[in-house]
């Protein structure tokens, strides 16, 4: 910048308005008013830094658009993101899952088990083989602590020739078919069984109900046994089970009469009735569990 006569050019400040620039006028010797160059410097320093304090916050917004550009662009733009989640498979179409419902079983039970006195009710059913050496095997019975030593045994089909008194006139009128017998003794005490067999339970037991006091099965001596009770008092015993009626003549080997004080020959002959109906027993269940077996 240069000076001519007229003195010096007055000073243009950019930054400061045209109301505020200072003139100096050509001709004088007055001074620069140095407070009022003081203020216009501070205002231009106070505009700067509001200038720049603007600058700033313009750049910190357009930042943050820039950010938010970028997460609008991740999120939307395409719909990468959220295509990738929509691709997924559902839960029924996950290897694993499944929505049905578990199946289903109806509930069942097992079949009641067979009544074994069903297999020996009838002679349709009780098919096995019998003789007296099978419903009284062995040499021997034990009942409790008492042992019985086993004598002779017969089989007949003629069941009348096997009874006394009124027995035979009952047995007959009830189609018995077969009368097996078997002795037991004990310490001078003898008692026959006398087994007969019916083609059905009812006549079992109608020969059951019909028999009395006089209804007696002959006793069976031989093998080592003495004849007994045949005309001795003896103990007697009647009953049935499925289509077998069975009775029991118990006294002594010597030919005494039987007392109601003679305990020993009334257990020897309860034992023999229990024992007889456990084995008409055993054969219906092990004829039940044959059958089952098969289906």
């Amino acid at each position: 910048m240069s000076f001519g006569q007229g003195g010096p050019q007055s000073q243009w400040d950019p930054w400061t308005p045209q109301s505020q620039q200072q003139s100096f006028d050509s001709g004088g010797d007055q001074s620069p008013d140095w407070a009022a160059l003081a203020e216009a410097s501070e205002a231009r320093n106070k505009r700067r830094r509001l200038l720049f304090v603007g600058g700033g916050a313009l750049a910190t917004v357009a930042i943050g658009t820039a950010v938010a550009m970028a997460v609008v662009s991740a999120n939307g733009d395409g719909g990468q993101a959220n295509n990738q989640t929509s691709q997924l498979p559902g839960t029924a179409d996950i290897p694993g899952t499944s929505s049905a419902a578990p199946p289903s079983f109806a509930p069942t039970s097992a079949p009641p088990p067979l009544d074994p006195k069903d297999f020996v009710s009838s002679k349709e059913k009780d098919t096995a083989a019998l003789s007296p050496q099978i419903l009284f095997p062995g040499t021997q019975l034990t009942m409790g602590d008492t042992v019985y030593k086993k004598g002779p045994t017969a089989d007949t089909r003629s069941c009348a020739s096997a009874a006394r008194q009124t027995l035979p006139k009952v047995l007959t009128a009830n189609d018995c078919t077969r009368l097996l017998r078997v002795t037991y003794t004990k310490d001078g005490i003898a008692v026959t069984v006398g087994v007969a067999v019916f083609d059905t339970e009812a006549q079992a037991t109608r020969t059951k109900d019909q028999a009395d006091d006089k209804s007696i099965v002959k006793s069976l001596d031989g093998g080592g046994v003495q004849p007994f009770c045949n005309s001795a008092v003896c103990r007697t015993t009647t009953n049935s089970f499925g289509r077998y009626a069975y009775f029991t003549i118990a006294g002594f080997t010597d030919g005494k009469d039987v007392t109601t004080k003679d305990t020993e020959v009334f257990a020897t002959g309860d034992d023999l009735a229990e024992f007889t109906f456990r084995q008409i027993r055993r054969r219906g269940e092990a004829q039940a569990s044959a059958a089952a077996a098969e289906g």
